[in-house]
């Protein structure tokens, strides 16, 4: 079982030709509002990805609340630890070029309000996955890892938006996935320097955590007990890059979950954010079981 303890929001969705520069406006045709929120993207990636999964987080009493939670609900996430709080529903405005790159500006909302106290009497234990981002409080990200750890269950964090990881939070770790970007920032924080490949070679050897990298169209490498392993992205027509990381972390958690090893769960997970990046939204880009079992093959021949 996964326990995705994080973010839910509703995804406000403009298309543009280019990402507006600072103090410019830039205008779309439309707009669309999706079910988003790293937690909620990649509970479902993770449920899309076979896993059984139960999502820890909280939303509004607001009209905002049911599309938020809707495809959630829809194919199967466990929903009885997200909580109805007194304060609006998170939100998420994103920019999308017309090359697929975006621009996201992020409202807490009701995220702000999600505790660690949600998880109590969740039977976590050896064998369960606690999957964690950073759109929720910092303080409570680090009571659920201890707990999760102390339970015997794998931590995985994704460390995003990105900042630094405490020693504190990094100590409660199995695995940290994150892009060319925050490792860098992660890495400074403890004193590394490097390219993202030696960064999490470093992490993995000075702190135990095995440490994965996102690279875009390049895959994704990894680095645990001291191996590197690498995967591939497939090479798709980029649409809308919007979950797809958020895709990467819930497959790479499911086929964990599901007993599969290091590199196989890598390949998955490279696979299925690539798909992600070839159809537009957050949520509805997440791809099923099937389509990533289907190119993860091609992969793993």
């Amino acid at each position: 079982m996964i326990v995705t303890f994080g973010s839910i929001n509703v995804d406000f969705v403009n298309r543009v030709e280019r990402i507006p520069s600072p103090g410019e406006t830039v205008l779309g045709p439309d707009y669309a509002v999706i079910p988003g929120g790293k937690g909620a993207n990649q509970a479902l990636a993770a449920r899309r990805a076979g896993a059984e999964v139960a999502l820890v987080g909280a939303v509004g009493q607001d009209p905002f609340a049911a599309i938020a939670l809707s495809l959630l609900r829809r194919d199967g996430v466990d929903l009885s630890r997200a909580a109805a709080v007194d304060a609006p529903t998170g939100a998420a405005y994103i920019a999308v070029s017309a090359a697929g790159e975006n621009a996201i500006v992020v409202a807490a909302g009701a995220n702000a309000r999600v505790v660690a106290s949600q998880m109590d009497g969740l039977a976590l234990g050896a064998g369960d996955t606690l999957l964690l981002q950073r759109e929720v409080p910092e303080a409570e990200v680090v009571k659920a890892a201890r707990a999760a750890k102390r339970a015997g269950a794998r931590v995985i964090l994704n460390a995003a938006p990105a900042g630094e990881v405490s020693r504190e939070l990094l100590g409660a770790l199995d695995v940290l996935v994150v892009n060319e970007h925050e490792v860098a920032i992660v890495a400074a924080g403890l004193g590394l320097a490097g390219g993202p490949d030696d960064l999490a070679r470093q992490i993995d050897a000075d702190h135990g955590v095995a440490t994965i990298v996102t690279l875009g169209g390049e895959g994704a490498v990894g680095w645990t007990g001291g191996v590197r392993r690498s995967a591939p992205a497939l090479p798709v027509e980029v649409v809308d890059t919007t979950a797809a990381g958020d895709t990467f972390c819930g497959a790479f958690a499911a086929a964990m979950d599901q007993g599969l090893g290091f590199t196989t769960a890598l390949a998955r997970a490279a696979a299925a954010g690539s798909l992600a990046c070839a159809t537009a939204g957050a949520q509805p880009s997440i791809p099923m079981k099937a389509a990533i079992d289907a190119v993860a093959a091609d992969f793993l021949a």
